[in-house]
């Protein structure tokens, strides 16, 4: 990168490749930045490959990105570990515990039964190795999607929200390792049915107060954004809408938000996937509609459905959208910017 952020455009490292971090998050350690995510660098549709691993990059200032290659390995020859490269792997996420300063992976793994469960691993540095130290289990034995954590920075609780799958939003409270769930929990924002369920939780606090943006259901296909605020991590949230006012096409800028980095001094980053960079607006609406007509018997649109049963996209294209979350008379606003400087 050359000093600025261009949102949409496709980023690479200190080397001028092409960064491969997908479903991502950045943790700041001892003055350094840490993004990190789905390596998606294979994971085209002729390899059958998922997934390359959790793979991360290193930056002093978030422009200019070293790459550090797997912090959490593929294992090609391990059918069952989370990490073989067909199985359906998404979104890791990694919290530092506060007292014992170790690092804490969770993942969600869509397994070949149909059940959606949890794997989380744990190191001594970021970097890694992480080991394994609680095997695929269903959180409170929900089917566990999507989700973001959360350490309470006065306390050091952690937190997990996440999306019961097809139903709900869950936030859970963890046990004081930070490796499972306690038994407390609440339950958010109710659906019938995708595309109205909220998925891919991003979890940010401002001035005290707490903020999750989440995304409709919709498979690969880019949505309206919604935000809600609460006082306390179990809510109750009050829903403020779409941040992303000045987006005409309610497409969340063609993107996914994965995450919200803070900064400090009031700010924060929306970092979001491009799933799919080249797809129509049109081709959007009816994927909402294909979705939506699928759990409510509607009208079938048979190109939709061809384009899905084929699989996942080629996500070794997707690109990434990162813009600021500004505050206006106190509602969160994402507003497009071609280029700009954290």
């Amino acid at each position: 990168m050359t000093g600025l952020i261009r949102p949409g455009e496709t980023m690479s490292d200190t080397e001028g490749k092409r960064i491969h971090i997908h479903g991502g998050s950045i943790l700041a350690v001892d003055g350094e930045y840490y993004w990190y995510g789905e390596d998606k660098s294979q994971s085209t549709p002729a390899t059958g490959r998922w997934h390359s691993g959790v793979r991360a990059y290193r930056s002093p200032d978030l422009l200019s990105w070293t790459d550090l290659g797997s912090i959490l390995p593929d294992e090609p020859n391990d059918p069952d570990s989370p990490l073989f490269p067909p199985t359906m792997m998404d979104r890791p996420h990694i919290i530092r515990h506060p007292s014992t300063g170790k690092f804490i992976c969770w993942m969600k793994v869509m397994h070949a039964d149909g059940a959606q469960r949890s794997w989380v691993y744990q190191a001594d540095r970021f970097e890694g190795p992480y080991s394994l130290v609680r095997p695929g289990f269903q959180p409170l034995g929900m089917s566990a999607g999507d989700f973001d954590l959360a350490v309470d920075p006065e306390t050091g609780r952690g937190y997990y929200f996440f999306e019961r799958v097809h139903s709900e939003l869950i936030c859970a409270d963890l046990n004081e390792d930070l490796t499972n769930v306690t038994g407390t929990y609440s339950t958010h924002f109710p659906h019938p049915h995708p595309p109205l369920v909220r998925e891919a939780p991003a979890y940010f606090r401002h001035e005290g107060r707490h903020y999750l943006i989440t995304s409709g259901t919709s498979w690969y296909f880019p949505n309206r954004s919604e935000v809600a605020v609460a006082d306390d991590y179990h809510g109750p949230w009050t829903l403020l809408g779409d941040p992303h006012r000045n987006d005409p096409s309610g497409t969340s800028f063609h993107s996914q938000i994965s995450s919200v980095l803070t900064l400090g001094e009031g700010r924060h980053i929306a970092l979001a996937d491009r799933w799919l960079p080249e797809i129509s607006d049109e081709m959007i609406r009816r994927g909402w509609r294909a979705t939506e007509a699928q759990f409510t018997n509607g009208e079938p649109d048979p190109e939709i459905d061809a384009f899905v049963q084929a699989g996942a996209p080629d996500t070794s294209l997707a690109r990434h959208v990162w813009l600021e979350i500004r505050f206006d008379n106190g509602l969160p606003v994402i507003d497009w910017q071609d280029a700009w400087r954290p």
